[in-house]
């Protein structure tokens, strides 16, 4: 194991620095390309499922180049009930934050705090 800053190993200093940044914030645009029925949380919070593919062309290194992914989405309350109507092949703007799917699952899913329609 690597070690660095005396007898500390790396992967704590890792996680040290990973608990006091804040910094968790995503904007992405692209088409809803699955969406599940509305349901609700045992304590009758509406709760949204969707995934959205974007395709773009973005700038790395001074070259352009074209990216594309699709990402699983979730959405709470307000923003639930308001996707709860889009259509598949609807164009959305997500911003929100990542977190692994579950405790024992590390897939991201993007948390939607905010939905813009186009």
């Amino acid at each position: 194991m690597t070690q660095n800053q005396g007898s500390t190993p790396l992967a704590a200093q890792v996680a040290t620095q990973v608990t006091t940044q804040v910094a968790n914030q995503v904007v992405l645009s692209g088409i809803v390309v699955e969406l599940n029925t509305l349901r609700y949380t045992p304590a009758g919070i509406p709760v949204l499922r969707f995934r959205i593919a974007h395709e773009s062309e973005q700038s790395e290194a001074g070259t352009a180049r074209k990216v594309g992914c699709e990402i699983a989405a979730v959405a709470f309350d307000r923003e639930a009930r308001l996707a709860a109507g889009l259509a598949l092949g609807a164009n959305v703007t997500l911003r929100g934050f990542l977190e692994r799917k579950g405790r024992d699952n590390r897939a991201l899913v993007l948390h939607a705090t905010h939905i813009a329609f186009e």
